[in-house]
């Protein structure tokens, strides 16, 4: 197999993108852009050595993870190239690249069509076509199709692109690698570049990447219905977590909390764990007249478990009794204790049927709920 080293150039400052950081430790999706371009470049497996090239004091290099070879860099880009190069002089590889510490995402995609390109050329270049029509400053039209938007990683044949970074002056400050390659004499390749492969630069750069690099969630709405028998008692009516005055109760083996067994089913519902019967069965005693707000916190914790977080819930109670808006505020209020969601995103509605059906006739009580929540696809 062909031995081919990666290395990762960030002794820069970054100082176009802002903030008090360099751009390279800057946090993007929950962790430093720099990490991120490191754990991509490793998990294309194409590269035997991959060399981080950092400056001298940066202390933020330290505490990132993989086994990358640190080495200090230079003032210029092309002096942290050269001490790249030298890194790998004892044990040199066939083949380097030679990449941006700020662009996080490469692939296999970007670099299998660079070491195909080695098998006929010296050096090899990502690059893009530009759209969009090109000015002089003096309005002049330029002629597009003759330019590309060159990207890294640049890849070479290693011998003749250390001889290349060799031969220039100490003091020298190349635009790039392929244009040292170029003065050097180095046959050249473009190959297809894109368009996910975009440096960090500037500030608003910083959301795009965030926006490309946190982890898809999708989301998920459950739905819940439940049904408990009204009759006169002096036992509490409990709806949704709160007591309600009423010469009336629901009748059930645990509390018979209409609302909140609603709720529960919903959430269990939206990932996907059965229903309320399932995890709590009216045959187990230990159930017996229990508070429903145990069951509704037993369904957010599982919903936690399985990786999915509540956002929304939507209740609408059926009745004719009780009256439900007197109560309406104290029920969003436990709810929201209960789920751990803010009051904002807790409804809670009622209707009625008009005196219709058995809610109509003070028969019983229904609920029916939606649960929203959010999981990572």
């Amino acid at each position: 197999m062909t031995d081919r080293a990666l290395i990762l150039v960030a002794a820069g400052r970054g100082q176009r993108a802002g903030g008090e950081l360099p751009k390279q430790y800057r946090d993007i999706a929950g962790k430093p852009l720099l990490a991120w371009t490191m754990d991509n470049a490793s998990q294309t497996a194409l590269f035997d050595r991959i060399i981080l090239v950092v400056a001298a004091n940066d202390s933020w290099a330290a505490d990132l993870p993989g086994d990358a070879i640190r080495v200090t860099g230079g003032a210029t880009r092309t002096a942290s190239v050269r001490a790249g190069l030298d890194a790998l002089r004892e044990s040199p590889p066939a083949q380097v690249f030679i990449h941006d510490g700020a662009r996080p995402f490469i692939d296999r995609d970007l670099i299998q069509p660079l070491i195909d390109a080695l098998t006929t050329h010296d050096g090899a270049v990502p690059a893009l076509a530009i759209a969009d029509a090109l000015k002089s400053d003096d309005f002049t039209p330029v002629d597009r199709d003759r330019l590309r938007r060159v990207q890294t990683p640049q890849a070479f044949d290693y011998a003749k692109i250390k001889a290349a970074y060799d031969a220039l002056p100490a003091d020298a400050s190349a635009h790039d690698d392929i244009a040292v390659a170029r003065e050097a004499g180095l046959t050249l390749a473009f190959t297809p570049g894109s368009e996910r492969n975009f440096k960090v630069t500037w500030p608003d750069d910083f959301a795009k990447a965030d926006a490309m690099l946190s982890p898809r969630k999708l989301t998920i709405t459950g739905s819940g219905f439940d049904v408990h028998k009204l009759e006169k008692s002096e036992a509490p009516l409990w709806l949704c977590g709160v007591e309600i005055d009423s010469p009336y109760t629901l009748v059930g083996h645990s509390d018979a909390d209409v609302g909140l067994h609603a709720i529960t089913d919903a959430l269990l519902g939206a990932i996907a764990q059965g229903d309320i019967g399932d995890h709590f069965p009216p045959s187990d005693p230990q159930w017996k007249g229990a508070a429903s707000d145990r069951f509704l916190a037993h369904a957010v914790t599982l919903a936690r478990e399985h990786g999915a977080t509540l956002r929304h819930v939507d209740l609408t109670i059926i009745c004719e009794h009780p009256k439900i808006k007197p109560y309406r505020a104290a029920m969003r209020d436990r709810v929201a204790a209960i789920t751990g969601l803010p009051l904002g995103r807790v409804s809670i509605k009622a209707t009625t049927t008009e005196t219709l059906g058995f809610t109509g006739r003070r028969e019983g009580i229904a609920a029916q709920a939606l649960a929203t929540v959010e999981i990572k696809a």
